[in-house]
């Protein structure tokens, strides 16, 4: 029997995530027939029945609806179409009540937001993060109702969170150093920044502490920097400097992560993919400022040429350090992008990174950890985050445990020599690439649903986009 060739399967791969920026998930632009979509919530319930129109009130009626949370209130139209719909946000929000409702309408069928009472734009962004779902490597593809129209604002915000939600969510056989880097690079292109890929010898030389990080891997690490200015930007407009830790795949290196703490490891990249999420909305909404991104893109691997625990890096800013533990490589990825940053001076600092289990232990999954050493900046974030409904929680960057980073052997080691405040001295240590008079904020996220919520769907999220897009927006004046 003649053995043939078996077709080639070939994924879609394109890394069109940046097609989220047109049009997210969720958003229809053809036109068409669109069913109104009202919303109302149980405290105000009694109040609002007038602006319904008079068959929804009968429908409540019939059927018991008082804007329960999660409750949708189809309306009848003639001959058994529908005509329109109600949706109970009981005391939460409008963004989270929409977000519930885009997977429960019934598909087919076009909706407009109508705003009685409510804001549109949460309405609309919560619409469209709720509607969306991974689903580049699916063969069977899930469908849900669409939005007819959203304001350029939503569109942009909700486009640059499914942006980093893609990323997190591709495995890590798709997207590696060179992938990840590859979508920065369009990201850059697509808003006429200016940016540049280091890599090889280059790299070893001007990043040395990210070089080691790779040096397992049989996929080359690299390191994308990107230089951006709206067109209302002068030159003292604020410099705002962002660094995402772009770990692809984080086995743990010689320090092997446990199976079961590995599954998810493709998501230790979260931090770079929120960073380019938060550059293409600010790029995308023209704010006047000066942008530099950094993203260290980077496999920690197991191989003859991997970091040992015991070895001694060198890192950009002339520090040396002792690896205590090679599964602690996210902060020696983010120790040399935060010298690089603050070579310019920047007015803002952030990095982003999905650092450390303990910031979990201690926050647990939906509020990130906020570090910051300049108290109108955390402040600042910290505002913005509960106006948007994206929350973060400060820890200190206590000065007494410094000392746990000591090393007999190096300037510093990268791991404490105490089983306490993990994400304490695991910030302490990115503190010291940082000058003092550099505003910077270190923000250690978990960049996961573990399951599916109203406008959370399970998988990469990108924690902390909203409320540092509005508090930049916020120092841009």
């Amino acid at each position: 029997m003649a053995w043939t060739q078996p077709p080639v399967y070939e994924r879609d791969m394109t890394f069109d995530a940046l097609s989220f920026l047109d049009a997210p998930t969720g958003l229809n632009k053809e036109g068409g027939k669109t069913l109104p979509l009202y919303a109302v919530g149980t405290h105000d319930w009694a109040t609002r029945l007038g602006e319904l129109p008079k068959s929804a009130v009968a429908q409540a009626k019939l059927l018991g609806f008082s804007g329960e949370a999660g409750r949708i209130l189809l309306l009848p139209g003639p001959r058994g179409s529908l005509a329109g719909a109600v949706v109970g946000l009981g005391e939460g929000s409008v963004l989270s009540g929409f977000g519930a409702a885009a997977a429960a309408l019934p598909t087919g069928h076009l909706w407009r937001i109508e705003a009685n009472g409510i804001c549109v734009q949460e309405a609309e962004l919560g619409f469209m993060l709720g509607a969306y779902r991974y689903q580049t490597l699916k063969t069977r593809k899930i469908t849900f109702s669409n939005l007819a129209d959203a304001s350029a604002r939503s569109r942009i915000i909700a486009g640059s969170i499914m942006l980093a939600r893609e990323l997190i969510n591709t495995p890590a056989n798709d997207l590696g150093p060179a992938e990840l880097a590859e979508a920065a690079l369009q990201l850059a292109q697509r808003f006429g920044a200016t940016a540049e890929c280091t890599q090889s010898e280059a790299l070893a030389a001007c990043y040395p502490a990210i070089h080691a990080v790779g040096a397992g891997s049989s996929r080359p690490p690299a390191v994308v920097t990107f230089r951006w200015e709206g067109r209302a930007a002068g030159a003292k407009a604020p410099l705002v400097s962002l660094c995402g830790k772009g770990v692809c795949f984080d086995t743990g290196g010689y320090n092997l992560k446990p199976g079961a703490a590995m599954r998810l490891m493709r998501k230790d990249m979260g931090g770079a993919a929120i960073a380019l999420g938060l550059s293409a909305a600010i790029m995308a909404l023209d704010l006047p400022i000066r942008l530099e991104l950094r993203i260290g893109c980077v496999e920690n691997s197991i191989s003859g040429s991997a970091m040992r625990p015991s070895d001694v890096l060198q890192t950009r800013a002339g520090l040396t350090v002792e690896v205590g533990d090679t599964d602690a490589e996210g902060r020696l990825v983010l120790s040399d992008l935060l010298c690089a940053a603050c070579e310019a001076k920047p007015d803002w600092l952030i990095d982003i990174a999905t650092l450390t289990g303990a910031a979990r232990v201690a926050l647990g999954p939906d509020l990130p950890a906020l570090f910051c050493n300049c108290d109108e900046m955390a402040e600042a974030i910290l505002a913005a985050g509960r106006a948007q409904e994206d929350l973060l929680w400060r820890m200190p960057l206590h000065g007494g445990y410094a000392g746990w980073l000591e090393s007999s052997f190096a300037d510093m080691s990268n791991v404490s020599t105490k089983p306490f405040a993990g994400a304490i001295t695991a910030a302490l240590f990115l503190q010291r690439f940082v000058p003092d008079k550099v505003a910077w904020a270190h923000i250690d996220t978990y960049a996961w649903n573990d399951s599916t919520r109203p406008a959370k769907p399970e998988g990469g999220e990108a924690q902390t986009l909203r409320a540092l897009l509005s508090a930049i927006e916020h120092l841009a004046g």
